[in-house]
């Protein structure tokens, strides 16, 4: 297997990708990382750290041609390997790609992945470790520009023959006419409780293991804890069992529903704790008080070690400006990316809860506009849809109509998905 896996800078990709490591070896398995930028900087010990991206293009387009020379002449000594790297960099020379076409067509990668994260917690990161001048603007522009490139490097360079020379040769046309067989491409979060490191452990060494997006109301049951913790349960029960490409792992509605309300007060810096909306919205603004934090997922059988020594969850503070500059591209970030994870899962499994009802009288179902185009959209792409319908009035044909299936419960659901055989052992020992 051999995988490429890209993201901006400010993901702290190789501290994440160590963990993806560890855990294939405590599988059983091996993964050998190549770490670009570790290797550029080898390459090139006059260079201080931090500054390898300040070198002329010529130099930086030539020392990561040489590094990539060598990860092509080692990478037959190891079965499985994954090359940690950018597909584009914003820096001082303004816009530019960080690869070259021939190099990753010998490189001839079974897997490509675009890791994101919480725009203010790559904020944070880049304050943290990095002298680079920047808003967060420019971190959003980036994080599309990732993306877009990836997928377009994953759809143009088909897979190469091993009996056509694969990718012992650094000369893409020495491997003429090559297959239709396009790599696979996805889109992760890095995780915002929960690191996600299993789930690409999983794409990488249990392929035949069931992608899923796990559909669920969000913002309009900020304020319902109970109904949070059901959906919190779902969401765990879902990631234990196959490979989740959970929406709310990337959860920056917060940040510009907080601007707006910052900016109708006044308000003109925000304290932002990120995966905690509930305390965030109390440090601002003094509301919810009594209102639970959001319960973190259940860890997975495998969380047996520290899975991240991250400290970005730490107190952010931005200017309300910055954060109203970049309300419009959350809105079209959510609905891009959402539907993207939507297309690149085998399934979506979507749960609607009871909401609280009044007077003794049963609540409404928890169905949002989101969910219901969600549902709407993997029908319309031959996706299957499943629907965990947990409110006492039955749902309407819209529902019915575009699921394969609706379940009363997760436990009946989880009960069909193991008839089916939805559910393939995740390790060596079958668990």
């Amino acid at each position: 297997m051999r995988a490429l896996v890209t993201g901006q800078i400010g993901l702290d990709k190789k501290h994440f990708l160590e963990q993806v490591a560890n855990i294939a070896h405590a599988q059983g398995e091996d993964l050998h990382i190549y770490n670009i930028g570790d290797m550029m900087y080898r390459e090139a010990p006059d260079v201080r750290p931090g500054r390898i991206l300040d070198l002329p293009l010529a130099r930086l387009n030539s020392l990561r041609r040489a590094v990539f020379r060598d990860v092509i002449s080692d990478m037959a000594n190891h079965k499985n390997v994954l090359v940690n790297t950018h597909a584009t960099f914003r820096w001082k020379h303004g816009l530019f790609s960080a690869f070259d076409f021939d190099q990753l067509a010998a490189f001839d990668a079974d897997l490509y992945v675009t890791l994101v994260d919480n725009i203010e917690t790559v904020h944070q990161r880049l304050l943290r470790d990095h002298e680079f001048e920047h808003n967060l603007k420019d971190l959003m522009v980036w994080r599309e520009e990732e993306i877009l490139a990836t997928e377009i490097l994953a759809r143009s360079i088909r897979r190469m023959p091993a009996n056509q020379g694969g990718a012992a040769s650094t000369d893409p046309t020495d491997h003429w006419p090559l297959t239709t067989d396009n790599s696979k491409f996805f889109v992760l979060s890095r995780g915002r409780t929960q690191p996600t490191a299993e789930t690409l452990f999983r794409l990488i060494f249990r392929p035949n293991m069931k992608t899923v997006y796990p559909s669920f109301p969000m913002s309009h049951v900020m304020d319902l804890p109970d109904t949070l913790r059901e959906i919190d349960d779902f969401r765990a029960r879902i990631a234990q069992r196959m490979i989740a490409f959970d929406p709310g792992d990337v959860d920056e509605k917060v940040l510009s529903d907080l601007a707006i309300r910052a900016a109708q007060s006044g308000k003109q810096t925000l304290t932002i704790y990120p995966g905690d909306p509930i305390k965030t919205s109390h440090a601002n603004f003094g509301d919810l008080l009594n209102a639970p934090a959001v319960a973190p997922p259940v860890p997975s059988p495998s969380d047996h070690w520290p899975l991240t020594t991250d400290h970005s969850s730490a107190p952010i503070h931005l200017k309300t400006a910055d954060l109203l500059q970049i309300v419009p591209d959350i809105d079209g970030q959510i609905y891009a990316r959402d539907f993207m994870l939507v297309r690149q899962s085998d399934m979506t499994v979507s749960y609607i809860p009871e909401l609280p009802g009044t007077d003794g009288k049963p609540g409404k179902p928890g169905l949002s506009s989101g969910v219901e185009r969600e549902l709407q959209h993997a029908h319309e792409h031959a996706k299957d849809v499943y629907v965990i319908w947990k409110p006492k009035k039955e749902p309407s044909p819209f529902i019915t109509q575009t699921a394969n299936k609706v379940f009363r419960s997760v436990d009946e659901a989880f009960a069909y998905f193991d008839q089916k055989g939805y559910f393939q052992p995740h390790s060596l020992f079958g668990s």
